[in-house]
């Protein structure tokens, strides 16, 4: 067993334009019980939250009590695949089959709307009214996908007006390595005026020909926008790099996951 114990230490979003009564955090991989490879890194448990990757179920389910101290009520876990699919979040219990998803929506008080990730872009949504919550998780092929705008489709849907968005904790733009067939996804029927800010967010990687250093932050901005969400905090945190608060599946491979919640007070 891990030989120090630790508090939880989530991450409170520097989000200016989040409702007073709507309320958010990120995870970390602080203070839970999970043992190596899901530990902390520092000799202390880990708080993994994903009950997919390996780690001993019981202790995950423990990890996952000790959050849901903080939050109104259980996050609606879901099943993520790299898709763009939505759904409420209230239709998501306890005790039920697990929803397959890539992003969920509230518009009732102490539903807890979650996206778990090690390196994907996790993307929570507010309406600034504090009627409607989303969250999504967005890894590249999601991201070219849509999973934004089916998020902001399914919130507008549900009353939202105006929008606000917090990029959560993803693996940085100094690490992310992708091949041409990434840049490919993004750029292939995208609007002509998107194409050259689209291109401007892949860097060539010195040295490695058909590779390039994409911006994840820059590309989920980019998709936003095309549905007029301009009100974007967040991008400040590099899962890759700081291996002493985050997950990181391009760093460690086996690895835990950290989530990102939103839920309305």
């Amino acid at each position: 067993m891990p030989s120090r114990s630790r508090n939880l230490s989530p991450i409170v979003p520097d989000w200016p334009d989040l409702p007073a009564n709507m309320g958010a955090l990120a995870s970390t991989r602080q203070g839970g019980v999970s043992v190596a490879p899901y530990d902390d890194g520092q000799g202390g448990g880990g708080l993994n939250l994903g009950l997919h990757c390996g780690d001993d179920a019981a202790l995950v389910q423990q990890n996952r009590a000790r959050l849901a101290a903080l939050l109104p009520g259980q996050p609606a876990w879901i099943s993520q695949v790299h898709g763009i699919a939505v759904v409420d979040a209230a239709s998501v219990r306890p005790g039920q089959p697990v929803q397959v998803a890539d992003a969920s929506v509230a518009s009732a008080p102490g539903v807890v709307c979650a996206v778990m990730t090690a390196d994907c872009l996790p993307v929570l949504f507010a309406d600034l009214e504090g009627k409607v919550v989303a969250a999504a998780h967005a890894g590249w092929r999601g991201l070219a996908g849509g999973v934004l705008s089916e998020t902001i489709n399914a919130m507008r849907a549900a009353g939202a007006g105006d929008i606000t968005a917090w990029m959560g904790p993803a693996i940085g733009p100094e690490q992310f390595e992708v091949g041409a067939d990434v840049l490919d996804a993004f750029i292939r029927g995208a609007p002509i005026g998107d194409v050259d800010a689209l291109k401007a967010a892949f860097t060539p990687y010195p040295g490695r020909e058909g590779k390039f250093l994409a911006d994840i932050y820059t590309l989920a901005r980019l998709m936003l926008a095309r549905d007029g969400v301009t009100r974007v905090a967040g991008g400040g945190h590099c899962t890759a790099t700081d291996s002493a608060r985050f997950y990181s599946y391009r760093r460690d491979r086996v690895t835990g996951r950290q989530a990102s919640l939103i839920w309305i007070k």
